[in-house]
């Protein structure tokens, strides 16, 4: 007598969606990013648009309690922008601090992360120690250097006059000849860190069997670092470059607090809280701060437009 054949269950059928379902889970999303947009249109988009419409507006820090919306718009303020000699000096400036400081800290931050890779008792603690100008209170290591470079009581320039010649102290934060190098300096100096970071994590990420390759090879410490660790780096470099380009472009508080934009160190953003504290001109630091911002995005898009688009090509 044969054993009787095991009959299979039917699989279940399968119940189509509904449009029901479709708009229920499409409802449900949109709560769900909801508060996101509603924080992203509060704190962004709409003072974004209200530093736009204020541009256009002949406009004093008292009279803004009591402007209007569209009061009296007009471009005097860009004109006074790009006809006045102060905006485009503090934009130069604003070019060669920003380009300086990013080459700078990145070339630190790399040299650093190159002598750091191979193991060591106390590299850890060394790694740590390095993150310190980046993590400390920027009122606190403006003030420390502020007090090293000061010309009576300075530690720089007591050394400086006592063992390397120096015929007189030298002002660093006062004198236009060192201030902008002495700003960059200092920028270079508190921002290394986090590319040190940055490329110590892609450096740990680069296959060792390619340079146990190129040793084989009979390649030297130069060409292995030009023929195959660079170009592991290469992306997280040009990353860094977007990233370090905007900070510096923007940045407002070390140079305020070093130099309060003196000796030919006032930079963009410097200028724009000079407009509107100094002169009380709401609508002229709002103009300049359109301009820059075009500026800032004019210099991203073509960024994107050939150097990322080429390089996903590659």
């Amino acid at each position: 007598m044969s054993a009787p054949t095991a009959v299979r269950p039917a699989p279940p059928a399968r119940v189509p969606r509904g449009r029901g379902t479709g708009a229920r889970d499409n409802r449900d999303g949109l709560l769900m990013v909801a508060p996101t947009v509603v924080v992203v249109v509060a704190v962004i988009v709409v003072p974004v648009l209200w530093n736009v419409v204020l541009a256009f507006q002949d406009l004093t820090l008292l009279q803004v309690r009591d402007a209007g919306l569209f009061q009296s718009l007009s471009v005097e303020n860009f004109v006074e922008v790009f006809t006045g000699s102060g905006f485009w000096q503090a934009l130069l400036n604003t070019v060669v601090y920003s380009v300086a400081a990013t080459a700078g800290s990145l070339a630190v931050g790399l040299a650093a992360a190159l002598a750091l890779r191979r193991p060591f008792p106390g590299r850890g603690v060394v790694r740590a120690l390095l993150l310190l100008p980046y993590v400390a209170p920027v009122v606190a290591v403006a003030f420390t250097w502020k007090t090293m470079l000061n010309p009576q009581f300075g530690v720089l320039n007591a050394w400086g006059t006592s063992f390397l010649g120096w015929d007189e102290p030298i002002d660093f934060l006062g004198d236009r000849t060192w201030a902008l190098a002495t700003v960059v300096g200092f920028e270079v100096w508190r921002y290394f860190p986090f590319a040190f970071m940055f490329l110590t994590a892609r450096l740990l990420a680069v296959p060792k069997e390619i340079e146990e390759a190129a040793v084989v090879d009979g390649t030297s410490l130069l060409q292995r670092f030009r023929h195959v660790v660079l170009p592991q780096l290469a992306p997280v470099i040009a990353l860094l470059c977007v990233l370090r380009l905007i900070m510096t472009f923007n940045k407002f508080d070390d140079v305020y607090l070093l130099t309060g934009g003196g000796a030919g160190t006032e930079i963009a953003a410097v200028r724009v809280y000079d407009t509107l504290t100094g002169r009380f001109d709401v609508g002229g630091a709002a103009a300049q701060a359109v301009v820059l911002s075009v500026f800032l995005a004019v210099a991203l898009y073509c960024y994107v437009r050939f150097f990322v688009r080429r390089q996903e090509e590659s």
